[in-house]
This record gives structure tokens, sequence and C-alpha cells, in this order.
């Protein structure tokens, strides 16, 4: 069954994760300081400190489009990888934008819609979650607009099909329709644009527009919070309590949908799971960046958040994960991974698309470039399962399919990806230019 609630994590922390703040003042912001992006609701659900906030009947409905997702056991992948483990994935594809991000956008374009909002903004990597808000603005009459970084909007030219088909205005950011793409553009007119660059688009547009909201696909907690669904799923349908809780990592929302209920089970001590977060090695803010309050876009529009960063200054290498090319970490999650709650690793491009690969010709479903990553550890920590003999039971969020990322595999399968290896001289450069 669907979940009635959404689960906020943050009231069973050992410790509370530290506010935003004002980058003018450097106090803690209010509701007023957010209201020009963001309604009241949203608000309410950012700085909640209830465990459970129910899911208003309009959204389940919508949901029910294609919740509950199905969750799976790769049977065939541990044939093939000869392992005692045994490996489960709960499945995101089959939303109608073909990733979980709908479990997000279609709350946050209920909450605008009943609060009289017209027009929506946004960024997206990958195009996930631009073709998810543009579905969900769809299904609530609403107007959206969407910054794309150039790099994915020249490489998945369907995802930004996809978009236009559900109604959204797609721009290649960094665009000159806002002032703070056009600086960019003058200063690097060939730049392959950044998260943090669509960011500053996008909330330049909402904030000197009295009818538009600005909407965020990742990193902020009630996005977090939304994504609980997938957890909640999770734990009704599986057989088994997993040893092993495996997801991705960009800006940390499908990694915390499936982790948090699990977490809660574990912080109340009724099961010892251990979680693994997954980023890309070309751009590895929890592993290798700063834990430290930095600006969540690029020409410092928004709130400064405490989290894993590797400096809003920082643009990624062009990898075809570009749900992944963020240069911060979700506050809430870098909160957590410094107090011990989960670990943290990398994976290569090649490696990842080598599982991707695996995970299509046994499994039948090719996944994003995203979800790889966490299927690359997957299936590493099964290997390892087959050396020791160790029957472990591991979950993995698959939380998209591939069918707008086969030019990607077509890259990969020609020998013509490249493994980016991020100098730390770059990170340095982009760090020193972290808030004083």
């Amino acid at each position: 069954m669907i979940p009635s609630d959404w689960y906020n994590i943050v009231p069973d922390l050992p410790a509370p994760p530290p506010p935003p703040l004002h980058p003018g003042t450097r106090q803690p912001i209010g509701p007023d300081d957010l209201a020009p992006l963001f309604p009241m609701e949203l608000i309410g659900q950012e700085v909640s400190g209830e465990r459970f906030i129910p899911i208003p009947q309009e959204v389940l409905d919508v949901y029910r489009l294609w919740r509950p997702t199905p969750l799976i056991r790769a049977r065939r992948l541990e044939k093939a990888l000869d392992t005692p483990a045994r490996i489960y994935y709960k499945y995101e594809g089959v939303s109608p934008a073909g990733s979980h991000k709908p479990n997000t956008a279609v709350p946050q374009a209920y909450y605008n819609a009943r609060e009289g909002v017209r027009l929506l903004t946004t960024e997206t990597g990958a195009g996930q979650w631009g073709s998810a808000l543009a579905f969900a603005c769809s299904q609530f009459d609403i107007e959206c607009r969407i910054w794309m970084v150039r790099a994915s909007y020249d490489q998945k030219p369907y995802r930004r099909s996809l978009m236009q088909v559900y109604g959204a205005t797609v721009h290649a950011s960094p665009s000159p329709v806002t002032s703070s793409g056009g600086k960019v553009l003058a200063e690097h007119p060939d730049s392959p644009g950044s998260l943090g660059i669509a960011i500053s688009e996008a909330v330049e547009v909402a904030a000197a527009t009295p009818e538009a909201r600005y909407a965020l696909g990742s990193v902020l907690n009630h996005v977090l919070m939304h994504q609980t669904v997938i957890g909640e799923e999770a734990l009704e349908q599986l057989p088994e309590m997993p040893d092993l809780v495996i997801g991705c990592t960009g800006g940390g929302s499908n990694f915390a949908g499936l982790a948090f209920p699990f977490l809660r089970e574990k912080l109340a001590g009724r099961i010892g799971t251990v979680f693994r977060a997954v980023e890309p090695a070309a751009c590895p803010s929890f592993t290798r960046g700063a834990y430290a309050y930095d600006f969540g876009d690029t020409a410092g529009l928004t709130p400064l958040l405490k989290m894993h960063t590797l400096g809003h200054a920082f643009v990624p290498d062009p990898i075809h994960a570009g749900g992944l090319r963020y240069h911060g970490m979700s506050p809430l999650l870098s909160h957590m991974y410094e107090l011990g709650l989960f670990e943290a690793v990398t994976r290569s491009q090649n490696e990842c698309f080598a599982a991707g690969v695996r995970f299509a010709r046994t499994e039948g479903i090719v996944p994003a470039p995203e979800p790889t990553h966490a299927l690359a550890e997957t299936i590493a920590e099964a290997l390892r399962c087959k050396e020791s003999g160790r029957e472990k039971v591991i979950l993995t969020a698959l939380c998209g399919h591939g069918h707008f990322d086969l030019g990607a595999y077509d890259r990969y399968l020609a020998g013509q990806l490249e493994d980016y290896t991020l100098p730390q001289d770059r990170i340095d450069q982009a760090l020193a230019e972290l808030p004083g």
C-alpha cells in the first residue's frame, strides 16, 4: 500500500542539524526569508519537528498512477555473479517521468497551486527532475519553466522533448535570458553549465516574479521527506531485513528516500543495517568536499547551507550522470554523515556503465546513469560476499530507467567514455571561494 504519511527523520536524530543562514546577517533564516521562493506549507515542512506529515488526498490520487512501486529480487544478477548475497532493488522507473522525482514534484506542485502560484521555475541536471516537475505542473495547471544544464541539454535531447510534451519551457543553462546566466556566458561562452548555475537562473526569475515560486528537486529537508514513500513501501515489501542499503547521491533525495525509514528502525535499535552512499569520482562532495556553510547556487542567491561541498564555484566535468553533478550535498545528509550514520564511497564513470550493462543483460532494465553508481557498488559488495561466503542481504535503489540515456550507453559500448580524474587543485580553488 501507499504510505499515508511522509517520514521526517529530524526528530529522531541524536543532534539537530545546523540551520540555514541569511547570507547578509549570518543569522538563521526565518519563514519570511523563504516566502519569495516557496509556499508556506513547504516552508513549514522544511522546519517541522513532527515525525510524520500526512500526505494530502489530492497527492495520493496522483501517486496512485504508479505507486506502490515494485520491490524486486535480482535473482538473475545473483546467479550471474555466483554470489551467496541476496540482492533486492526498489524500482522507481515505473513513474510517468521514469524516475523517483515525481514523489516530490507532485506535492510541490499541489501546495503551490493551492496558494495560487501560476508559474514554477526550476533547474535540472540529467532532466529527470525537470520532466517530473513538468508532469506535476500539468496535473495542477501550473506553467513550468526549466533551466537544463547545458551538458545534459545537448546529451539528452529526448529528456528535453519529454518536458516540452508535458508543457514546460526549457532553457539551456547558462542562458542569456537571466543576468546570472548571461554573466557566465560572457566569461565562458562554451560553459557546459552546472546545477549551481541553473539554480541561480531559476531562483532569479522566481524571486523577480510575484506570481512565481521556485521548486527544488533534491537537497532540502522537505524534498527528502517526500521521497520517504520509497523506504516506507520497501519496509513493508521486503521479506527480510537488509544487512546493507546502497544508494547513489547527487543532492541526496534518492538515497534518503530509501534509507531514512530503515535508519529510523536502526536508531530505535530494531535492526543493524549498514548504509552506504555512492557518488561520482568526478564530483565527490562527501568524500573530498569540505563540511562548511556555502551557497546552494553559483551566483550566491540562496541562503547559506551547512553541507559537504566542493565550493559553489565548482563546475564538474560533463559526466553522463547529470543528476549527480552538484557541487554540494543535502545539509541533512551532510549532518548525518558527520554523525557517522552512513558510509560514502566513489565510483568512476566506466565502471558504473559496466554495471548498468551487466544489470540490463540479467534483469532486463536499462538503468539511468545515476543509479548505475549504486549498482556498481552493489555488484562489488556481492562479489566480496562470493569471496567470503557470507549470505548478506543487499537493498539498493534503482531510481530511474535509462531510456533517454541510450546515447551515453552508445558511447560506453564504443569505448568513448572518459573517466575524469579530479585534481585536488580544482577543489582547492573552488573551496577558496567559500563565503568567509
